[in-house]
Order: structure tokens, then sequence, then C-alpha cells
């Protein structure tokens, strides 16, 4: 077809991935096929032969097929409209040059053939009987006779330049194609033009024979067989087939050189292949300045030019159902749903009845830019248009559909599809099948499957996995067993199928049905690398660490050498469990192997000894990196001296910094974070604004941690203004917290500053930021400092009703507060020895006490 579908697939289930979905072979793209597109050129080539008489025969055939089929456009000196009025369904007509007669051919009834020569030729094969006369003779012949002369003979001298070209186009074999043209070279009387040369260009480019078509262009420069518009097409395709896409385009700057102007099937090609290469801003960009040569050929002026590609989509209206297809694709794929939607609607104001390839890439890319609504109503225009649905058309609205958790809409999609008597084939089933399994809908997978199972439709690994993990993580873990065994009895189970099922079990705890599953591939003899990998995971999932290790050691016993994954994997297994020691023991048999290609094996080991405070250890794994000369990255440097600025070690943290720059890394904002909290712990003032100055000048700002080890050293330090600057920027972005308003407060408080630092605990205490006990023990020595007695039983009552257990520092400060009231000590001592032999009563007791002598001493305040 002309328009490959292509959908994003990354939520079908891949083998041995829970990331992964497989692919379904669904999909939007205009891709124009190779036959298709030899046929369209070489069309081109014979309406520009010189027989003039066989150029009109072969014209009148082509007023009726032109741009006929999805999958091609004929190149053409006139490319003419196509109106929604006239041939509506001209797609489904013939679409070749080759239904022409030559002169006297003609069929009989009786299958048999009267040829020019005016031989009789009985019984031909029907696989050519399309071209009529004595063409399928000729080709029968050269399909079972090996000698040219001898198959060729009854033919030899009245061979027209049709026939030698439809000979050369119909041969399976390059090597056999090129053994014909160099036998008509050999015959004198054959003339080769500029025709049979394209066809022998597109047929050794297929088959990237590059000498020879090389040698065939220089060939043609000889012969003075000067190359025409189709020939530049034919390299400019091929070379972009052929993966020399440089290649291509230099044979179309040698076409801009001899001053030749691409037509529109050769600007197609172009088009197809920048947009292979994922450059659609230079498909864009070509595709204009086409357009605006071709405007100003046919006489606009450059201001109306301009109007009819602006955005890109405005075009010539001139322009095939093939061009737009490709256009709408391409903006498409280039994530331009304004311009692919212009463009669409251009086509149809134009008058081009769009086909169902055009309705697929347009559903597709509307669906892809979340706007289902627009993919729907297409299925509408499909029906004014009396243009029906296919298969891939329901499989790409039952994909999007799935995709955006429309499950209900995509089931209701398969139904139409079936309704519209339309077969749903494996993409169908599969894509609604992975959607039923992510989500559990176990009766409607299992329709699914009886249905499959009925048709006699093969169920692939992909799907199979995918629904032995839904069975398992809906909780029915002996239905997953019983759909395993389906499949591993079966005896088709590949290594990579028995592998996604292993992981399938490991990932979700079920270390046993792993096993079970592992030992029904050795059964099988399928083990592999692979399903070591995975069943050495399923038991670090497991936390059976040793079985882990017993696995791997196995692993060459079995014929299985553990590769780059399998070590990385045992290793992150044990680091991660607080194993270092184990994981460091492979680690080294890793680095005997060869397979250390980077640092992310000794970094797992470090964090883990770090982890467990064993910085010795970690330094010497660090060591060992050096001497195998595994250069650390940043994060290796990063682990380290957070490690010792934790520990307040600013001899080892600053020289590991220095290793870092002399290494040539530059420091990230984690590495200045950790360092700024050394220097806060070891009280370096100089040196924590140093870092913190460098940190504001990355993209990436100050954690609220660092800020807040700022704001505590200015805050010992009394440098208000410094720590006020940190603070009113930390609550613009809403980054400050109750440590960074606790700070505050004491600093304050500290500084006699009673005024504001009541204000901050106003504010902490409206924001619900007073959670923990030393907010709670700081607010109310505010209080009961600066006098304010009622906000002190206020927040004492807080505190009690958040269950925060107050300590001594909490009695502390209300027995300040009832002694300032007039208590004596020896009655706030009783209190307190009654709460501590009864924390519950004394609690209560303190309470009671304080909101009546507070209350008191308030109405004293205000009689006074």
């Amino acid at each position: 077809m002309f328009v490959k579908l292509q959908l994003d697939t990354s939520c079908f289930y891949v083998l041995c991935s829970t990331k992964t979905s497989p692919s379904s072979n669904i999909g939007a793209s205009a891709s124009v096929s190779v036959s298709s597109l030899e046929k369209k050129i070489e069309t081109q080539t014979l309406l520009n032969n010189s027989n003039s008489e066989r150029v009109k025969r072969l014209s009148k055939v082509h007023n009726h097929s032109k741009f006929d089929k999805p999958n091609g456009v004929v190149h053409e000196h006139e490319l003419k409209k196509q109106s929604f009025q006239q041939k509506p369904h001209r797609e489904h007509s013939s679409n070749t040059w080759v239904d022409a007669r030559i002169g006297n051919e003609r069929r009989s009834g009786d299958n048999s053939t009267v040829c020019t020569n005016g031989k009789v030729q009985t019984k031909c094969s029907t696989k050519w009987a399309r071209y009529g006369g004595c063409i399928p003779s000729m080709l029968q012949a050269l399909d079972t006779v090996k000698d040219l002369d001898e198959a060729l003979k009854p033919w030899a001298e009245n061979l027209s330049n049709k026939e030698r070209s439809i000979i050369l186009k119909e041969q399976s074999s390059w090597e056999r194609a090129l053994e014909i043209f160099e036998w008509f070279k050999r015959q004198g009387c054959h003339e080769l033009n500029v025709i049979h040369y394209n066809i022998m260009l597109r047929t050794l480019g297929k088959a990237r024979k590059w000498s020879c078509v090389q040698s065939l262009w220089d060939e043609m420069s000889v012969k003075g067989i000067v190359p025409i518009n189709s020939t530049y097409g034919t390299l400019i395709d091929v070379c972009s087939k052929g993966g020399l896409k440089e290649e291509a385009v230099c044979w179309l700057e040698r076409m801009n050189e001899r001053g030749m102007e691409p037509d529109e099937v050769t600007m197609g090609i172009v088009v197809q292949m920048y947009k292979k290469a994922g450059e659609f801003q230079k498909a864009e960009e070509f595709f204009k300045k086409w357009s605006s040569r071709e405007s100003l050929r046919h006489g606009e002026d450059t201001k109306t030019m301009i109007g009819k590609v602006e955005n890109g989509s405005q075009v010539n209206g001139s322009l095939s159902l093939y061009t737009y297809n490709t256009l709408i694709d391409t903006y498409g794929k280039a994530g331009q749903l304004k311009e692919a939607s212009e463009t669409f609607a251009q086509m149809l104001r134009e008058g081009i009845v769009p086909t169902t390839v055009t309705f697929n890439t347009m559903i597709h890319i509307y669906g892809n830019n979340d706007q289902l609504a627009e993919a729907d109503s297409l299925i509408k225009k499909m029906e004014e248009l009396h243009c029906p649905p296919d298969t891939r058309t329901y499989n790409i609205l039952i994909f999007l559909h799935a995709k955006n958790d429309k499950i209900s809409m995509a089931s209701r999609y398969f139904w139409k599809m079936k309704e519209a008597s339309l077969e749903p084939d494996i993409v169908s089933y599969r894509t609604l099948l992975y959607a039923y399994s992510i989500r559990h809908m176990v009766c409607e997978a299992e329709e699914l499957i009886s249905e499959m199972d009925g048709g006699g439709l093969e169920i692939d690994e992909y799907t199979q996995s995918a629904l032995t993990r839904m069975y398992i993580e809906a909780g029915m873990l002996e239905k997953s067993w019983l759909w395993f065994r389906r499949f591993h009895l079966a005896g088709d189970m590949s290594s990579e199928g028995y592998s996604a099922n292993i992981d399938a079990y490991g990932e979700r705890g079920h270390v046993l049905e792993a096993e079970r599953a592992f030992i029904c591939c050795q059964e099988g003899k399928k083990l592999t690398v692979l399903v070591f990998n995975v069943m050495v995971k399923a038991y670090g999932m497991g936390r059976n660490y040793d079985k882990a290790c017993n696995l791997f050691d196995s692993m060459t016993s079995h014929g299985a050498v553990p590769d780059k994954c399998s070590y990385n994997s045992l290793i992150q297994i044990l680091a991660g469990a607080d194993l270092p020691h184990m994981a460091k023991r492979y680690l080294r048999k890793m680095q005997e192997a060869g397979l250390v290609s980077d640092c992310i094996p000794y970094c797992a080991v470090i964090s883990s000894y770090v982890k467990l405070g064993q910085l010795e250890m970690a330094e010497e794994v660090y060591k060992d990196m050096i001497r195998f000369n595994v250069e650390p990255d940043v994060v290796v440097y990063g682990v380290l001296i957070n490690a010792f600025a934790d520990v307040g070690n600013v001899k080892q943290a600053q020289s590991y910094f220095d290793a870092m720059e002399s290494a040539g890394l530059p420091p990230n904002a984690v590495i200045y974070n950790s360092l700024i909290k050394l220097y806060t712990k070891v009280g370096y003032l100089k040196e924590a604004q140093e870092i913190y100055k460098l940190l504001r000048s990355l993209e990436a700002s100050p954690d609220v941690y660092t800020s807040n080890c700022m704001i505590d050293l200015y805050s010992e330090r009394s440098m208000v203004r410094q720590a006020e600057e940190i603070f009113e920027i930390m609550k613009k972005k809403g980054d400050a917290n109750e440590f960074t308003y606790a700070m505050m407060l004491i600093m304050y408080k500290r500084n006699g500053r009673f005024e504001e630092a009541t204000r901050i605990a106003k504010q902490m205490r409206e924001s619900g930021l007073i959670s923990d006990l030393l907010s709670y023990n700081n607010v109310l020595g505010l209080y009961a400092v600066d006098g304010r007695f009622k906000d002190v039983i206020g927040t004492f009552k807080d505190m009690v009703n958040a269950a925060v257990q107050p300590d001594d520092f909490t009695f502390k400060s209300l027995g300040a507060v009832l002694m300032k009231c007039g208590v004596p000590k020896r009655a706030v001592n009783k209190l307190e020895l009654t709460r501590k032999k009864n924390a519950q009563s004394g609690l209560q007791a303190w309470m009671s006490t304080l909101s009546s002598v507070i209350e008191e001493c308030d109405d004293d305040y205000n009689n006074a």
C-alpha cells in the first residue's frame, strides 16, 4: 500500500520487559512501494518515448488510470485535478500502461495468442495474461529456457520498445535482467532508449549493485542517451531506499545543475527521502521551493504563490492524491497538526477525493495529538465520501482509544469492524488483548482468546506473556500457570517467551512459579543467558540472594556465559541488599572477564559501603577502579564527597572534589549541596557562601536543605539581612518549610526582635507549619519570653491536640509563664512531680492550672 500504518506501540508488552509492548505493525506513514513507484517512473519514460504513435495510445490509457491507486502516482506532463463528481473510485481501476495493445496484438477466447510474427502460442501461463499479445509467451519462454537465443528466437527480429521494456521489468532476478539487457545490446537491431536504461537502473539499484548502477550511468553518457526527469527520480529513489541518502542528494543536485526541474513524482520521492531520514523541515522547504517554481511556471505571480504555500500547507491545486498523502503524512510525523489539517482541507477544496489511506493517516495524526473527537469525526466523513474504512482504520482507532484509556470505545470499534463485515486481523486482537490485560479485564480477554482459537489465529509470544502477567496481577495465579503450560506443552515457546513469563512471576514476588517456569525452559533445552538473567532478577526481587548467586555461578555449566547485563544485575541486587562484600566479589570477576566498560557497577558497590558507614572499604573500591583505568563519573565523586560531608571530614571531601575537577568533570548541584552541608557542619561560612553563589548561577536552583543550611549559618552569626534575603526567595518559590520558619524565629528571638519573631510564629500557626516538638517549643519559648500568655496556652493546646508529646523543655517554658503570673516555684515543682509520676494526669493538671492562672493574670493585667 501507499500508506503503511506505523503507530506508537509503546503500550504493547515486549518480551522480557515490563516497560514496553510488542510491535503491532500499526502505523500511518505514507510510503511509496517499490513496485508502484517503478510503474510510475517507467510510465513517464514511456510517455517521453520518441515513438509518438505509441505515446498517444499509452496516454489514452493513462487518462483513465493516472493516480489511480493509493500506492502510486504516474509521471505525466499534465496532472489533472480529480473531482468528487468525476471518477470518485478511480483508485480501483487499472493502473498501468501495459493494458495498451501493440500493433495487431489481440487475444482469442481459447487462451491462444496471435503474435506479431504470425505464430500462435497456445496455453500460455496466466501469470502475465494481463499484457495480452505475445508478451505472456515471451515471458514464459524466458522463465523456462535459459538460453536467450533459443528463448526469444520466435520474436527476435520483431521486438518493439514496449515489449523490451516489459521483458526487462518483469525479471525477478537482477542477473537475468542484466543478461537480457546485454543480449539486446548485442543484437544490433534492437534499439535501447532511456526507458530501458531507467528500468535497469531501478533493477540494479533495488539489488544494491551500486557499481553496476554507476557503470550503466557512464554508458548512457558514452552512448549519448540523455537522462530525463524520471531517470533522476529513479536514482534518487533507489539510493534513498538503499540507505545512501547522501548519494540521493547528489543525484538531486546533478539534476538541478542540468537545469532540470523535478516533476511531481520526483518531488514526492525527495520529500519521502527527507521524511524517512526524519528531516521534516528539509522536506517542507523542498516542497515549498518546488511549489513556488510550479506556480511561477503556470503563470501565477509571486504573491499568489506565497498565498498558496503559506505555512507549507496551501498547495498548488494541480497536485495529485499521492502528493497530498505524502505531504499530510510528512506533517504528521513532524508533529505539525495544523499544517496536516490545512493540507487535508485544501485537498478537499481542490476536489481530490481522499482514499482510505488518507483518512487512516489523518485519524492517526489526530489521535496522536490527543484529538480523538476529530479522529472519530473522520469516520463520518468517510461515509459521506463513500470511502469505507478498512481493517487498518479500525485497528488505528482501537489502538488510539485504548492508549487514551477509552477502553469501551476501543471495544466498540472492534465490534463495528465486525458489523462492517471486516475480519479482525492479528493486530486487532493483539491490540485489544493487551489493552484488556493491563486493565485486568479477564473475562473480555478470554472472550477474545476463544475467538482467536476458533478462527485458527495463532497467539504470539508477546500476547501470551502479557496475558500471563494479567492473570498474575489479577490474583489468579493458578490460571496464569495453566495459561503458561498451554504454550509450554505446545513446544513452540522460544527462550524469549520463557524469559518473559519468568520475569512476570519474578516481578510480583512469585519466586516458586518463576522457578517452575525456569525448569520448564530447562526441560525444553531453551536455556540462554537471558533466561538466567531474569531468574537471577527474580531471586533478587524475592530476596533470595544466595540462590541468585548460586544460579549465576552455575551458568557456565549449562553452556551460558554471563554477559555484562548478568554481572550488572547481580551486583546491583547485592549492593542494594546491603551486601557490598558479596557484590565486590562479582565486580572483580566482571573486571577479570573484561566486561567492565563504565563505572556503574563500581558506583553501586561504593554507594553500598557508604550506606553502611564503611568509608574505608568504599575508598578501597574507588582505588581499584582507578587501578583498572575505569574513569569515575560525577556520580561516583558525588557519593564520596557527600559521604565525607556527612561525617564532617573536610579534607577527604575536598580531595575528591579536587580530583573531580582535575578529571575535567564539572560539579553539579548535588555536589555543591553536599559541600554546603559540610561547610555548615564545620562552620565554614566563607566557603559556603562561595559555593552557594556558584549553585545559584546554575540552571538548577539550590534545594531546600541547602538554603536552610545557609540560613542556619547566617542565623548563628546574627547576619539578619543575608538570612532574610534567602528566606524571602524561598517564600516566593514556595520552598520555605517548617525548619526554615523555625530558624528565622530563633534568629529574631536571639537578637531581641520579638515583633518579627512573633510575626513568624503567627505565620507558622496559620500555615500549619508547626508539627514537630522542636517547632512547638520554639514558639512556646518565644511567647513565654515576650509575655504572650494567651498565645502560650493556645499553642500548648494545639500541641496536645496534635498528639505531640511535650518534653522537659516544654514544661520549663510553661513553668516560667506560671511564675511570671505569681505562682510559687514550689507549686510549679509539685506539678512537675505529678507529671513524672503519671504523664496523663500530670498533663491534665498542667493544662487546668495554666488555663485558670493565665485567665486571672490577663484580667489583672487588663484591670491595671
